[in-house]
């Protein structure tokens, strides 16, 4: 899969994940329990498989360095968000608030990013 056509296919899922996060917002409004809640809560779950397809494809179609690095910049953000999110567990036992599980990603995304990087850089 070319460039072009990742980035359409993934900004066209994105899209439709921003779609779903509204209705299932509007929804959690005015459904008070049920089934019909739960539902409505993981609306937005649906496109989100759509866009991790949209990525694993596009990996799959990289050549073996570009995955090398990919891989790179997981394993940074695995190791990197365990021990974050581990580190902060310990602190909310000692008082520190609780967070959402959302800053699992959060964390996840970026150190991706980073992690990449800096594999980008070193097969320069």
């Amino acid at each position: 899969m070319g460039k072009k056509r990742f980035l359409v296919h993934f900004w066209l899922a994105m899209a439709v994940y921003a779609g779903a996060v509204i209705a299932s917002s509007l929804l959690l409004a005015q459904v008070q329990d049920g089934t019909l809640r739960i539902a409505s809560a993981l609306l937005p779950t649906l496109p989100m498989i759509a866009v991790a397809t949209v990525v694993i494809r596009h990996i799959r179609h990289l050549d073996e360095l570009a995955r090398k690095i990919h891989l790179e910049g997981l394993a940074v953000a695995f190791v990197g968000t365990a021990l974050i999110t581990f580190s902060y567990g310990f602190l909310e036992t000692a008082g520190f608030p609780r967070l959402s599980m959302f800053m699992v990603w959060s964390l996840m995304a970026p150190l991706w990013a980073v992690g990449s990087f800096f594999a980008w850089r070193r097969y320069r």
